[in-house]
């Protein structure tokens, strides 16, 4: 029974941790944005394909174009770019990224004081600032309220306007609150000097209608950019597809194993009929007593096979509570997120159970083949 509660709780416990992984990478791609795709300018041709660089071929007319389209809720373009960020003696480094207000409601990322900066501040190239958590923590003291000081970034002068709720850190592992949003106007035109913006957010009205929205931009920037038989000098990235492809990839990473700790059940199920044999040859004479009364075949095999099966699925049940608690255990030592769920541990209990009547068919039928005569006759 042994190998049973290992073999159980062993599945349990990765699936769980599949099942985590798989949950956490969900939740980052969501916090990125609901029904979003990304429009970002295509890679330069050089010697080697990408080693030209990106080509800055990205407008903020070509942003409020796709704000035009049917079934477009929001966009917001974005231009970023490393910032030295000083208040009082306190430095930090941060990413400086300008942006309109839309990006606060793709996001869905609410204030944890003051508000994000408004259209006027857009319009007008407003000197405001949205800090981070971790911005604000590393600037100010704690307890001191940052909205309504002047910060400095890259030496021009900001007033903080608000500041953000902690967001946790993105699918590739960065920190999304290590950032301080500015209008995209201000970025343009005060801090980085350019004229172009390097991305553009756009949700969908529904995940239903990103296909539509993406071949309405690739259509509308060809048409803006003029590119009658050349190759795009943008890119449409969905991430309802990166989602979906990261799912896949850890439900197969999950089934691997799951697999491997399957094993161990296999192996406790071979011991499991060690052990059934090991009780026909000690309970022979029983059985040729109870054959002698009238038992038939079928009434030892089912006996036997009914032990078998109880037996595993002690062991299941055993192998549960060992599981789910394994799967705590780790998440608390290692930081990993687990996740049990209902498909794992039916799973398991049924493995378990299948584990039991297969190797338990084998001692059950020799225990129903067995010659009444023979056996009355067995001497331990």
């Amino acid at each position: 029974m042994l190998g049973i509660i290992i073999g159980v709780s062993a599945v349990i416990i990765m699936i769980s941790v599949g099942q985590g992984a798989s949950n956490k990478i969900s939740s980052q791609i969501a916090s990125m944005g609901s029904n979003l795709l990304m429009v970002s300018p295509s890679f330069g041709q050089g010697p080697v394909r990408g080693a030209g660089g990106s080509v800055n071929t990205l407008t903020l007319d070509d942003a409020e174009a796709i704000a035009e389209l049917n079934m477009v809720t929001y966009v917001a373009p974005e231009l970023s770019t490393n910032a030295t960020i000083e208040y009082t003696s306190q430095t930090w480094t941060a990413q400086a990224v300008g942006t309109t207000p839309e990006m606060q409601m793709i996001k869905d990322w609410p204030a944890s004081a003051g508000s994000f900066f408004t259209k006027d501040d857009v319009h007008g190239a407003a000197m405001v600032a949205v800090l981070g958590k971790t911005v604000a923590d590393n600037l100010f003291p704690s307890g001191v309220n940052p909205v309504g000081s002047t910060i400095r970034i890259n030496k021009l002068p900001f007033t903080v306007v608000g500041v953000l709720t902690a967001k946790g850190a993105a699918m590739m592992g960065q920190d999304q609150d290590d950032l301080i949003y500015i209008p995209v106007s201000a970025a343009q035109r005060r801090l980085m000097g350019v004229n172009y913006i390097r991305l553009i957010n756009v949700q969908t009205q529904s995940s239903e209608s990103m296909n539509y929205v993406q071949g309405s931009i690739e259509a509308l920037l060809r048409e803006r950019h003029r590119l009658v038989g050349a190759e795009d000098d943008f890119q449409v990235r969905n991430l309802t597809s990166v989602l979906e492809t990261a799912e896949s990839t850890t439900a197969v990473m999950t089934l691997l194993l799951a697999s491997v700790a399957a094993v161990s059940l296999l192996v406790g199920g071979i011991g499991t009929m060690n052990i059934m044999l090991v009780s026909v040859t000690e309970r022979t004479r029983e059985i040729g007593l109870r054959m002698a009364v009238g038992a038939t075949d079928s009434n030892i095999r089912n006996q036997f096979l009914m032990e078998a099966l109880v037996l595993c699925l002690l062991g299941g049940l055993a192998g549960i509570v060992a599981g789910i608690a394994g799967s705590h255990i780790i998440s608390k030592i290692f930081g990993w997120p687990t996740s049990v769920t209902v498909y794992s541990v039916l799973l398991s209990v049924g493995f378990s159970a299948v584990i039991g009547v297969f190797f338990g068919y084998y001692p059950a039928n020799k225990a129903a083949k067995m010659d009444p005569m023979e056996a009355l006759r067995f001497e331990k």
